[in-house]
């Protein structure tokens, strides 16, 4: 059996969907479905059972068949300031689980994010000194990076973080103003508006802030790449290593929805992000590469017009597509 925490959300249930394509259903989805529209995502998947998060976690005891855990869940949301609720959920949380599974010698792929490297100025390697978060989602994140790097070359299971940077794709409806730049254009563009971006801030000219926007089928490719693949255990960046602006993303999205009289428009930077925005992030993917993975990624245009027909067809999974 495998364990997906956060199996409902949007990495999460991209992870699912893998398995199942591998034929894989034989799947524990641990999560809180909440008052939104989370549980939707679970309609097309095929798994074995589901339970709540907190009654997992008082419950636990990871029996001999499970094979591997990938833990998806958190709390994502980089504007919530709470930093205690941020470390119970996230942090306090995972260590949990970490134990449980060296415990019982299980793999643990377990997902972190480039947040940690807060504006970037020192670069987006997996290095200590990269590492400047800049909210307390990123902050608890990095905590419990630390936290594993302290046990790394002390435990004979496997244990990979994975630094996740900009994920777009199918499965993020739920994610309101969390989701990704791609499906709040699309949301716009389905009212009759053009791509909305923010005007130049940090140097950058209108629409030219950088992201490396990863599709999600690619970061659910990694977790079982790295499941089923030998390699040290520790953290990882998991991006393309390639940047595209913001204008890029709008300017695919209209040739995708084929809408090319829809113009993109510019926005003043809000006041509210200054200091706290990212306006430039690219993995360095030297660490992973050199671990071996030399699977690719999604061309750019290619998985933004996956993802439009995606959202067009209804935005889940369904059984059997």
């Amino acid at each position: 059996m495998i364990i997906v925490t956060g199996g409902a959300g949007f990495i999460g249930s991209n992870i699912v969907k893998a398995l199942n394509e591998r034929g894989r259903t034989d799947i524990l989805i641990v999560d809180d479905l909440g008052g939104d529209d989370k549980y939707k995502n679970l309609i097309g998947l095929r798994f074995f059972d589901y339970q709540h998060k907190d009654d997992f976690i008082k419950n636990l005891e990871l029996g001999q068949n499970v094979e591997a855990i990938f833990h998806e869940g958190a709390c994502s949301d980089t504007m919530n300031y709470d930093v205690n609720y941020m470390m119970r959920t996230n942090y306090d949380y995972s260590k949990e689980l970490f134990k449980a599974c060296i415990k019982k010698k299980i793999p643990f792929i377990y997902a972190s994010s480039a947040s940690v490297y807060g504006m970037g100025k020192r670069g987006f390697r997996e290095e200590e000194a990269c590492e400047s978060p800049i909210n307390p989602y990123a902050f608890s994140k990095l905590m419990f990076d630390r936290y594993v790097r302290q046990f790394a070359d002390k435990i004979p299971s496997k244990v990979i973080g994975l630094r996740y940077f900009n994920v777009f794709g199918q499965q993020e409806c739920h994610k309101g103003k969390m989701a990704s730049i791609f499906y709040q254009i699309y949301k716009r563009m389905k009212l009759g508006g053009g791509p909305r971006l923010f005007k130049g801030t940090d140097g950058y000219k209108d629409g030219e802030q950088k992201r490396d926007f990863i599709y999600v089928k690619d970061v659910a490719k990694i977790n079982l790449w790295c499941l089923e693949n030998e390699l040290a255990n520790g953290v990882y960046n998991c991006g393309t290593g390639h940047a595209h602006t913001f204008n890029d993303v709008g300017r695919a999205m209209i040739e995708s929805m084929g809408l090319q009289r829809l113009k993109i428009t510019y926005c003043d930077f809000p006041d509210e992000l200054r200091g706290k925005y990212q306006s430039f992030t690219e993995a360095d993917m030297k660490k992973i590469t050199a671990a071996g993975y030399k699977d690719g990624f999604t061309n750019f245009v290619i998985a933004v017009g996956e993802y439009c027909k995606f959202l067009e067809a209804g935005g889940y999974y369904s059984i059997g597509k």
